[in-house]
């Protein structure tokens, strides 16, 4: 490593520690809640609460987790500003985003209706399941305004550095939502829609905790000023088609992890036990390391605002570095201890037994899926939203769904898995091949420039 390097890596070390650590860890608390309403129903004696809630989660996947755009396009936008000093930029990114957000979840609302019967048209299962995904869809739907506006707040807050604020917001939502859990499921015995109840309840609660912090933290001049220029037409225009590309990449991402577990379904009740207990561990693992990625992207934006672009490759030298030890510790851990593991989940022993067959597959997936996830948390970051939307195109449509349509032409559970794995490694090749063409050109302007004066 050269003196340089090893310069640029010493200035931002201890502050990305700083910002990963919180990120992980206000991360990590949104599939740890998931994974307490996958126990509370996993230990009902009936297991169709359990199965219907997973089934209906493929929806509240195309509604929230690809609306995860907007934090991240957010966040992207706010540490740009903050880089270049622009805080009056800083606040009309948020303003922004908080429009587009409330627009989506009045649509969400009113749509609700039409969403639920498509949805489940769509979806593969037995009445009784599909009975009880309905419950959990028609309560849970109710929270979708509080959802996109705490998207929009934790990305505005992590552009800003405000790291404690994010971790308060993701504490109140998730761990309110393990007490609804409780007294909704057990307590009071709502089983499938008290869990809808309690997730919904919570976004409202943490959502109040982001509205106060934010009034704190603005000055009233400041918003008076900036409230006239959220609808400027160019500034809009540009963000929204951020946010766009960023959408068009959680689509493709849900609709594989979508795709599988509807596939899962029709095969079987069992296995969509089994692939769905193993994917709440795929979660828990990707929640962590976009802790990372957030980090990532807004360090990336904000040395781009300052141009600091010699820090670009070390930053993601360490995000890498830093990222797949935590992919193998999760994927390791069920491989090596899939009974006491899965038995927290569920104390139905023939799922317990079977699921033991597909943990090898957590390796490469996971492991994948973390270095894929920084390479996109680099384009975020630069703002370069097409890149990221020309991936997701590629692996989805040429890589993933010729593979999981012939799994479920021969009902193979093992092409299955395969196909979300090369999804992974395809958006890791193409991502590591742009990366290295955007560096070069990134590296190259300062030195026209020079030539130019």
């Amino acid at each position: 490593m050269t003196v340089l390097h090893q310069n640029e890596y010493r200035s931002f070390l201890p502050r990305f520690y700083r910002l990963a650590t919180v990120s992980v860890a206000s991360n990590m608390m949104v599939p740890l809640a998931g994974l307490c309403d996958t126990a509370f129903l996993g230990h009902l004696q009936d297991l169709k609460y359990l199965a219907g809630v997973i089934l209906a989660s493929i929806l509240f996947d195309y509604l929230y987790r690809i609306l995860k755009f907007l934090r991240n396009s957010t966040n992207a936008m706010t540490a740009q500003a903050a880089g270049e000093d622009d805080s009056e930029g800083v606040l009309l990114a948020g303003l922004r985003s908080g429009l587009v957000a409330v627009a989506i979840a009045l649509l969400i609302l009113c749509l609700q209706y039409p969403i639920q019967k498509l949805g489940f048209f769509i979806l593969s299962g037995a009445q009784n399941i599909e009975l009880a995904g309905m419950e959990y869809f028609n309560a849970r739907i109710w929270g979708a305004p509080a959802v996109l506006l705490n998207f929009v707040l934790i990305g505005w807050f992590l552009g800003r550095e405000k790291i404690g604020i994010v971790f308060l917001i993701s504490a109140i939502a998730n761990g309110s939502n393990v007490v609804l859990d409780y007294l909704m499921i057990i307590r009071w015995d709502w089983s499938s829609a008290g869990a809808g109840w309690a997730t919904a309840l919570s976004q409202y609660l943490a959502l109040l905790i982001g509205l106060i912090a934010m009034a704190v933290t603005i000055e009233g001049q400041d918003l008076k000023q900036a409230l006239p220029k959220v609808l400027e037409r160019q500034a809009l225009r540009g963000a929204i088609v951020l946010k766009a590309n960023v959408l068009i990449r959680f689509l493709a991402l849900i609709s594989a992890y979508s795709i599988f577990t509807n596939f899962s379904a029709g095969i079987g009740t069992e296995l969509l036990a089994e692939n769905g207990l193993l994917l709440q561990i795929a979660l828990l693992s990707q929640f962590t390391i976009q802790g990372v990625g957030m980090t990532t992207q807004t360090l990336i934006g904000n040395f781009k605002g300052k141009g600091d672009l010699t820090k670009l490759m070390p930053l993601m030298v360490t995000a890498i570095v830093n990222s797949l030890p935590i992919a193998l510790m999760f994927a390791l851990a069920t491989l090596l201890f899939p009974q006491p593991l899965f038995g927290l989940l569920t104390s139905h022993s023939e799922i317990n037994q079977a699921i033991a067959q597909y943990t090898v597959w957590l390796l490469p997936l996971l492991s994948f899926t973390a270095i894929a996830f920084m390479l996109e948390a680099y384009f975020i970051g630069l703002k370069e939203g097409a890149v990221l939307r020309n991936a997701s195109l590629i692996a989805f449509l040429l890589v993933f769904l010729p593979i999981v349509s012939t799994a479920w032409y021969w009902q193979s559970v093992e092409l299955l898995w395969l196909s979300l794995t090369m999804y992974m490694f395809t958006l890791v090749l193409y991502l590591g091949w742009q990366m290295f063409q955007t560096q070069r050109r990134l590296t190259q302007q300062p030195n026209t420039e020079l030539e130019t004066v």
